[in-house]
């Protein structure tokens, strides 16, 4: 059983910056056995980081979504009265109770959290828990996703860190935001979701940036092989840590000489 202190060595081990902000993207599962599961992980996530230290993690609902991965796969082989009456029982985004979907039981323990403060966007919001948690999610533009007037950029102007436990580099959300930063930008398509206000359930439509992750794997493994990566075990799970600007200006550079083709990224 890996107890609270195991975690912090862990932690220490790889040279979290105390009094910093951190974005964790988790795998439970791979850390093994821990005494207290994920409530464990945050504790030792803030002992680490300090009072001073915020704790980030993506909160998405890519199933509030008429276009993404996880509604098509939802929707395949529905007749399109079977899809009406599907669309009509998605239920609206309220950032206070809809639990995130996909992001791991670390995501939702933060998101959960007395202290959580949460991004307004119905598909791609990010919840935080330290002091400057007001500042990280206070910006989210609903035709942002994952860029400048989203979280991440604000995190990106807070020279965040990166922590990725127990799962693949091609996760990694922030490195969508070098994806609004190339010569050409990404193009536009429309997006749908649902939203609940003043207990009414809502339909939005928005344009926004055709997101692209299908190079992210490639440039994942680049981004291992870098000098300013650095690699640990959290309990069995194999952990990088890697400064956001750093990590975010290098996937430019490599998006621009590398970048093929696009598709619809899971929104």
């Amino acid at each position: 059983m890996i107890d609270l202190a195991r975690l912090v060595g862990d932690l220490r081990a790889l040279e979290i910056p105390r009094g910093g902000v951190v974005l964790v993207h988790c795998g439970m599962r791979r850390i093994g056995r821990v005494g207290g599961g994920a409530a464990t992980l945050l504790r030792a996530l803030r002992a680490v980081l300090g009072d001073a230290g915020t704790v980030v993690v993506p909160a998405q609902t890519p199933g509030n979504s008429l276009t993404s991965r996880t509604y098509r796969t939802a929707t395949a082989g529905m007749t399109a009265a079977e899809r009406d009456r599907y669309e009509a029982a998605m239920p609206g985004f309220d950032r206070g109770t809809t639990p995130s979907y996909g992001m791991g039981v670390l995501a939702e323990t933060v998101r959960r959290h007395r202290a959580a403060r949460r991004s307004a966007h119905p598909q791609t919001s990010f919840a935080a828990v330290g002091p400057a948690a007001d500042e990280i999610v206070g910006v989210h533009d609903l035709d942002c996703h994952l860029g400048e007037r989203s979280p991440l950029g604000t995190l990106y102007r807070l020279g965040a860190t990166l922590l990725m436990i127990g799962v693949e580099m091609d996760t990694c959300t922030a490195l969508h935001l070098a994806e609004y930063r190339l010569a050409t930008p990404p193009p536009l398509m429309t997006f749908s979701c649902f939203v609940t206000e003043n207990g009414q359930r809502q339909r939005r439509q928005f344009e926004a940036p055709m997101l692209d992750d299908t190079d992210f794997r490639a440039l994942g493994n680049d981004l291992l092989e870098r000098p300013w990566t650095r690699h640990g075990l959290i309990g069995a799970a194999h952990a990088r840590v890697l400064p956001m600007v750093t990590a975010v200006d290098h996937a430019v550079g490599w998006l621009e000489r590398n970048r093929r083709r696009a598709s619809i990224v899971g929104i």
